[in-house]
């Protein structure tokens, strides 16, 4: 049964919805796929949990949003009060996962830098025996151009060289790689504590802020899939 008056234009105003619906599953999607890849080398130096899985559950979510947009737009066009409310259902739990990323992220960065520092101190000493550790601050040190902790004075400290990578760009002579010195011209000068702590807390807000913003954006939908679940409901009750 056709629906009448300010219903009616809730059915199509849902149907254009859900292909924003679907358009922001691709976001989400492609967001939970980058933040994944840019987090993934730095997870040994961080205890939190939150980014080594919420890039994850954005990933999950993102597929899940096109089979829940399917639902929806189906739902509007068939006037089907049973994929209307299965739509609903699932949007309302995705709002839920979307917000509690969202909010976390907002919270979990403070913790952050303490337990990057705890890991890096535990890590460095590490580096002369341990290849996985060698090759993680390496990929840290050349991605960011750091060196050390807090200086490339860290290196000294613990009784060990200046490696390779503290230095970008080296010169070759007579096929040998010049050493990385303090006096090289591409010496990085900076520690790594505080360009890896604002590279982490930078993908913890881009999480943050797509997942709050696409929840609430998505809270609409749900409103108005209930309404138009009403509707058709009703209408076959007057029948």
């Amino acid at each position: 049964m056709a629906l009448e008056g300010g219903m009616s234009c809730v059915k199509y105003l849902m149907f254009c919805f859900n292909l924003l619906f679907a358009i922001t599953g691709l976001i989400i999607l492609i967001v939970g796929i980058r933040a994944e890849i840019n987090s993934y080398p730095y997870m040994n130096f961080t205890d939190e949990n939150f980014y080594k899985f919420a890039p994850i559950v954005l990933i999950i979510v993102g597929i899940i949003v096109f089979i829940v947009a399917f639902f929806g737009c189906c739902g509007a066009v068939k006037e089907n009060h049973c994929m209307i409310i299965t739509f609903s259902v699932f949007l309302l739990i995705i709002f839920v996962a979307e917000l509690a990323v969202g909010i976390a992220g907002y919270m979990k960065h403070t913790d952050l830098e303490d337990s990057v520092m705890r890991n890096l101190n535990a890590s460095i000493t590490q580096y002369p025996v341990d290849k996985n550790v060698q090759k993680t601050i390496d990929i840290i040190q050349t991605d960011l151009q750091c060196c050390g902790i807090n200086s490339p004075a860290d290196w000294a400290d613990h009784g060990l060289p200046i490696p390779s990578t503290c230095c970008s760009a080296q010169e070759i002579n007579d096929g040998v790689v010049a050493a990385c010195t303090e006096n090289s011209t591409n010496f990085h000068s900076k520690g790594c504590l505080t360009k890896l702590v604002v590279h982490m807390k930078d993908i913890g807000m881009v999480l943050a802020g797509v997942g709050v913003g696409i929840a609430l954006v998505q809270l609409l939908g749900v409103i108005f899939a209930c309404c138009l679940a009403r509707s058709i409901r009703s209408q076959y009750e007057t029948v």
